[in-house]
């Protein structure tokens, strides 16, 4: 009877140990199956206020962890998705059945996080969390959660993006199905990696050495517009980079996709100079833990990881190069009128220009102040001269009150692609009489 039992729970333990790894699963979906029930509900009613209530109750308070802290992450909320389902129907349509693939391909996925394991045996777990987002990323990372927006993601060139700006159709029509496990795995390598970096080559190192640990992991690069674009100009990228790495500014290289056609370019430099330090190193297992490891806020030990990489072959002077960069920086010379820090600016002031050293390109970043929207002056944009030197907005003041605003580098570049410094603007109104 002993015997029994034992080889009873002998035959029974594969079927428990099984179980148990699907409660225990690394990718969640579920978040994928409530939006689309939440849309459909929602697009039985052209009420506003019911859509986003239905929104709320079906898909944001069922939401699971992961869609929560995707949420707080990128600013995301019910009023949002409302917006978005209303004015993009032909997107929401044609994206929805790339995304119940997600569940297809979580197998995929997870065994593609084993054999990540397999070359990093210190890789700590993460749980991975497929959500539909508001169209602000295709995925990010928080502590030991990989979040990931489906709707950006999963796109491809079969997506209808006629209602969508350039940069989202030059992304899509780069991406395929196959893609997904890669760019996963960039995402889960985000969770193993200390920090993020201060300068633009910290910056760039971090998110290539994902890339290229993705390559290693899957065995394919993963189709993207920056790679596909990156390979073809690398000898000029590569010239360019080496002029603005060392500067903290990454607008013209990261996270830039919606801004420019040739968005991320950051990310290649990174990927480029990643896969050549694991190249010229013998041992391949402590490369990929460099590249893992690496301490992207300590600038010489990522400057030491550069010489090491023999990318650049050679030497570069780091005071030198970003000698260069801020000369080549535009900068604002004055307002007109110059109401900077002044106390006593006329409420009938209604149009306000910016004064820039070269001429700019058509790209504009202006942003609250500390006071917020309540103390925010601009109401509208007249735009650039005609020697796209000097830029107009509209004002609207009240008498007495102080004002704040943002001009931001993010926005206002060169023609040559160099940003300005962000400049805050402060001043009062004169009391009425």
């Amino acid at each position: 009877m002993k015997r029994f039992y034992i080889l009873l729970f002998i035959f029974f333990l594969p079927f428990t140990i099984k179980a148990q790894h699907h409660q225990t699963s690394l990718v969640y979906t579920a978040d994928i199956d409530n939006f689309w029930i939440a849309y459909d509900r929602a697009k039985t009613t052209p009420d506003t206020l019911m859509q986003r209530e239905i929104i709320q109750k079906l898909y944001v308070d069922k939401g699971s962890a992961g869609l929560h802290a995707f949420m707080k992450a990128r600013d995301y909320n019910a009023q949002l998705w409302v917006e978005l389902i209303n004015k993009y129907p032909k997107f929401w349509t044609s994206i929805r059945e790339n995304t119940l693939q997600v569940k297809i391909q979580a197998t995929a996925i997870e065994a593609s996080i084993n054999r990540f394991r397999k070359l990093y045996p210190k890789m700590r777990p993460a749980k991975m969390y497929f959500t539909i987002g508001g169209m602000r990323s295709g995925g990010t990372t928080t502590n030991n959660m990989v979040l990931v927006g489906a709707e950006i993601a999963t796109a491809d060139v079969r997506t209808n993006a006629v209602e969508l700006s350039e940069s989202f159709k030059n992304n899509f029509k780069n991406q395929k199905e196959s893609n997904l496990v890669g760019v996963n795995v960039h995402e889960y390598v985000h969770t193993q990696q200390k920090n993020s970096g201060i300068s633009l080559l910290a910056g760039s190192l971090r998110e290539g050495s994902a890339d290229f640990i993705s390559e290693l992991v899957t065995g394919k690069k993963v189709s993207s517009a920056y790679l596909t674009y990156g390979l073809q100009h690398e000898s000029q990228l590569k010239e360019s980079f080496k002029i603005d790495m060392f500067g903290n500014d990454i607008s013209n290289w990261l996270y830039n996709g919606t801004d420019k056609k040739n968005a991320d370019l950051g990310y290649f430099m990174g990927y480029v100079i990643c896969k050549s330090y694991y190249q010229n190193q013998v041992d391949k297992t402590k490369a990929i833990k460099d590249l893992i490891e690496l301490n992207y806020q300590d600038s010489l030990q990522v400057e030491d990881f550069l010489v090491k990489s023999k990318y650049y072959k050679e030497h570069l002077d780091r005071e030198s190069l970003l000698k260069k960069f801020n000369s080549l920086q535009p900068y604002i010379v004055s307002l007109s009128p110059d109401i900077d820090s002044k106390t006593d600016v006329d409420a009938s002031l209604t149009e306000l220009t910016f004064n820039f050293s070269q001429p700019m390109g058509d790209g504009k970043s202006i942003s609250y102040g500390k006071g917020g929207k309540t103390n925010f002056p601009l109401t509208g944009i007249i735009g650039l001269s005609e020697d796209r030197k000097s830029f107009t907005v509209k004002l609207s003041l009240e008498p007495g009150k102080d004002y704040e605003f943002l001009i931001m580098g993010r926005g206002f570049q060169s023609l040559a692609g160099y940003p300005i410094k962000d400049v805050t603007v402060r001043f009062k109104t004169k009391s009425a009489k």
